[in-house]
């Protein structure tokens, strides 16, 4: 027997209603996250990466709103919830880590005060119990001297120590998922890998599923399971990592993988994509990458393309199993 997913999206369609019209920016997404699987989501800036794990946690701003589709948390349906029944699931069922840890934390009050807040808003425990706990919390991610430094204040911590802080805060309560949202950008690339370390170990020994939002395929290749390349507010392609970095079957996923540097060859340029991501009013008719696209046939003009097997991947190209490689 299969075990269920922990998180099941399907066809997530997210609308914003302007004084222009409706503008569609989620079309149609589709995707599931296994216990303790970590998904890497991954884009251009506005491709709908950080929407789609808006609308996950139930944090659509108007006058955004979720228009079709279904969000399915261990089976149970949350994209319809009241806000009251929602607000009970994000914390003790979702975690979140945001990109800036300041966001998360609010600077007037004690770390230690933050965490046991969280922990007795969600789970049946006395003050002491809750800071015990808080200080187990921090012992976990790697915090030094943590029954001194729960007492301190969130300027009182570096980047990196807050961003540990903030992710004490997403496991608190002892979460299925975890939506994390750029984690690691606004950090050094030395404390961004143990940062990634430690989500990564925190996963295996939880069994802790994660969405993980970035647009840096090196933080995508070093912790994720599986990938989803998304583009346009649609999947274009999605699969396990080592197969969509190796061998891409969606043009665009290969643009981004050719862009990256190789250790082992020397080359005079990157490949690059030319042109830009259309905005949401002016989405192309057919395949949203059609116009940015070098091999591009009439019909991706004319009727937009659906995932379909492609190897060990799933692409949304017409062209999707022809034999091509990632340029050099």
């Amino acid at each position: 027997m299969t075990e269920k997913p922990v998180l099941e999206v399907k066809g997530l369609t997210l609308d914003f209603a302007t004084r222009r019209g409706t503008l569609r920016a989620l079309d149609g997404v589709s995707f599931t996250i296994g216990r303790g699987e970590v998904l890497g989501v991954v884009g251009e800036s506005g491709a709908g990466k950080s929407l789609t794990g808006t609308a996950i946690i139930g944090l659509v701003e108007r006058p955004g709103r979720i228009t079709g589709g279904e969000i399915r948390l261990n089976g149970q349906r949350i994209d319809n919830l009241p806000p009251k029944e929602m607000r009970a699931i994000r914390g003790r069922k979702i975690g979140m880590i945001f990109q800036d840890p300041l966001t998360s934390l609010n600077p007037v009050f004690r770390i230690g005060d933050q965490l046991t807040e969280t922990l007795q808003a969600h789970l049946p425990l006395s003050k002491a119990e809750a800071r015990q706990r808080a200080i187990e919390l921090l012992i976990e991610v790697g915090i030094p001297a943590p029954e001194k430094r729960i007492d301190g204040y969130p300027h009182e911590f570096s980047g990196g120590m807050r961003q540990r802080v903030v992710i004490a805060l997403a496991l608190a309560a002892g979460p299925d998922l975890i939506v994390a949202d750029e984690p690691t950008t606004a950090l050094d690339v030395s404390v961004q890998a143990q940062i990634i370390t430690l989500l990564k170990r925190l996963c295996r020994t939880r069994g802790t599923s994660v969405m993980l939002i970035t647009h840096d395929m090196g933080v995508i290749a070093e912790t994720a399971d599986r990938v989803a390349v998304m583009y346009a507010g649609r999947i274009a392609e999605i699969g396990p990592v080592a197969d969509v970095i190796r061998h891409p079957r969606h043009p665009y996923a290969r643009g981004l993988m050719g862009a990256i540097p190789a250790l082992d060859t020397r080359v005079k340029r990157l490949t690059q994509i030319s042109g830009s991501m259309p905005r949401l009013d002016s989405i192309p008719k057919g395949c949203a990458f059609q116009p940015r696209c070098t091999m591009a046939i009439p019909r991706c003009s004319l009727e937009r393309p659906e995932l379909v097997q492609a190897g060990a991947s799933r692409a949304a190209c017409w062209l999707a199993n022809a034999e091509t490689e990632v340029p050099a």
